[in-house]
């Protein structure tokens, strides 16, 4: 009989939790030369934007209401691939595009299926974890030098003893006029969702015996109007906050289901409008909830109200928010019986800043965090918790962990370097609000010319539009821009970053009534031609004519006179900005 296996692994970082926080966090700690297990306990990655959630990702740019304030970095990138790949917006390939993005990276090894279940710890710092992977009955233990936690649950915190925090505050611990008088255990609650289709023959639906009744409009939140659109469910189709939303999760979804099924039973049998639904039928019901609001850690700064409504300026910004203060009722669907609304949108500015010590526990050496765990008040909570923001934690978390590792550090101990660290961002193509990029000596020595125009923002530091100046060059097929040296210099390095549209909607939603593109965006750079010069003659270095990517590294490593780039073809009949062009 076979015993339960054990496989020990040794990495330089740890990430726990697969969302789109972890994959960021892995992605650019990998990317950044450190070696990296991935533990998630689920079979896809993504977390709430997988197909077992299907939630769109909300970030600083609203729905593209705020324009030229989406996430770029690892998230853009994942856009744009699902963009090329996934022209139809299926959740599954959605999944293939998360998978592969782990999967290709050589120093990430990726342990899916597997929760996380121990962690010893040693002189106040995590020395390995433990998971159990059902589908192969193996217990995985990692060794790393630094973990992140990106569970969503914050579940190292628990196991490691770190210092966290449930509930909300009061309103005076932090000075915070949102928050209520007193604090408590309330949090924002989980939501089952689902999916229909239209057919062309109307559809009947029987509901199950033991989902519940709703006869009138006014039972259910926003009353008549707020059940009308039948593509994808309900985010107010909400239970948890009063409860445990860990540990009463299956009894919360149990009860989803029932009010899920019961609101369809309304739309199709009961609801005044239900005559517009008649041809539409529930193809797809969500079993795992996705979730809001559980553990948040505490970390070296913990994030108010007041940090956000001050525009979050700290000298050590390693990521940014922008969605409004979202706090949601811990009532959730039942709200609508003491005549509250689900949800209260709280103004915030966007974007605001998020130092880099929310991401750092205060009590465990080695142990960092971000997405919704992230070192906030529940106050905060309910603005950074979406995850457009979530992936600009992950990313910033991921990079500093790799950089730790290679300084030989712990995470309060790299502070000192966090310019360092905003500037690697900022080359990975991240935003920080505030932080101007530094180009090497080299960029900003040499001669800069153009086939037209003005080049000089290309190297102004400022790596997409602000307020109404684009920071950015524009050029059409057959422009060329070019950097040229009083003597051949040392290259390492030629980058670009491109212009994928920041004024666009490249958002997967089943929730929106919009102008999501389902296809790259027609001023995305497609045949691109890079070419260095040697000997007085120009040779090429880089030619490509199926570009998806906003930012574009070339490796060089080898003595040029000069670089020049030339557009030859984007993906549509537009205008291209060039946003940032630079040698190292």
């Amino acid at each position: 009989m076979r015993m339960p296996g054990r496989v020990n692994h040794e990495a330089d970082v740890c990430v726990v939790g697969g969302g789109m926080a972890g994959l960021c966090a892995a992605v650019s700690a990998a990317r950044r030369g450190a070696r990296v297990v991935l533990m998630h306990d689920r079979p896809v990655l993504g977390g709430n934007a997988s197909s077992e959630c299907r939630v769109h990702i909300c970030g600083a740019d609203r729905h593209n209401r705020l324009k030229h304030l989406r996430e770029t970095g690892i998230l853009e990138e994942l856009r744009l691939e699902n963009l090329r790949h996934n022209p139809h917006a299926d959740f599954s390939l959605w999944d293939l595009v998360l998978y592969e993005a782990a999967t290709r990276e050589p120093r990430v090894s990726l342990l899916l299926n597997c929760s996380c279940v121990e962690a010893q710890v040693a002189s106040g710092a995590v020395q390995s974890v433990t998971g159990w992977q059902m589908t192969t009955q193996t217990w995985h233990t990692v060794s790393a030098f630094i973990f992140v936690d990106c569970s969503g649950d914050g579940i190292l915190a628990p196991l490691s003893g770190a210092e966290f925090r449930m509930g909300r505050e009061g309103r005076d611990e932090f000075g915070e006029s949102l928050a209520p008088e007193h604090p408590d255990t309330k949090t924002m609650g989980m939501t089952c969702l689902f999916e229909a289709r239209e057919y062309p023959a109307p559809q009947k639906f029987e509901p199950p015996a033991w989902a519940y009744r709703y006869d009138r409009c006014e039972e259910l939140p926003y009353g008549e109007a707020g059940h009308r659109w039948y593509r994808m469910g309900y985010w107010w189709v909400e239970l948890g906050g009063e409860q445990n939303t860990i540990a009463d999760a299956e009894t919360v979804r149990d009860e989803l289901l029932k009010i899920c099924l019961g609101v369809w039973d309304h739309i199709k049998n009961r609801c005044p409008h239900r005559d517009e639904a008649a041809r539409w039928a529930l193809e797809w019901l969500q079993f795992l909830p996705a979730k809001r609001e559980s553990r948040r850690y505490v970390t070296l700064h913990t994030l108010s109200q007041k940090d956000i409504e001050s525009g979050g300026r700290f000298p050590d910004t390693v990521a940014y928010g922008g969605w409004s203060m979202d706090d949601h009722h811990p009532a959730g669907f039942h709200a609508v019986r003491i005549g509250a609304p689900p949800t209260l949108f709280h103004r915030a500015p966007s974007p605001y800043g998020i130092p880099y010590r929310c991401l750092v526990s205060k009590t465990v050496r080695n142990l960092m965090c971000a997405g919704r765990d992230a070192g906030c008040t529940h106050i905060a909570m309910s603005s950074t918790r979406v995850m457009g923001t979530g992936c600009s934690m992950g990313q910033a978390v991921g990079t500093a962990a790799a950089m730790a590792v290679r300084k030989g550090c712990l995470p309060h101990e790299l502070l000192p370097f966090v310019g360092e660290l905003q500037q690697t961002l900022l080359a990975d193509d991240a935003y920080l609000p505030g932080v101007r990029q530094e180009f090497s000596a080299l960029t900003r020595a040499a001669r800069l010319t153009s086939s037209q125009g003005d080049p000089e923002p290309v190297r102004d530091g400022w790596n997409r539009q602000i307020g109404d100046d684009p920071h950015a060059w524009q050029w059409r097929p057959g422009d060329w821009i070019s950097y040229c040296f009083p003597a051949a210099q040392d290259v390492r390095e030629i980058c670009l970053i491109l212009d994928s549209g920041l004024d666009l909607l490249i958002q997967m939603s089943r929730h929106q009534r919009d102008d999501q593109l389902r296809t790259l965006p027609p001023c995305l750079p497609r045949a691109l031609l890079v070419e260095g010069k040697t000997g007085g003659n120009w040779h090429t270095l880089y030619s490509t004519a199926d570009n998806h990517h906003r930012l574009v590294r070339i490796p060089v490593d080898h003595p040029l006179e000069g670089v020049r780039a030339t557009l030859r073809e984007t993906w549509g009949d537009a205008p291209s900005r060039l946003y940032a062009f630079w040698v190292e």
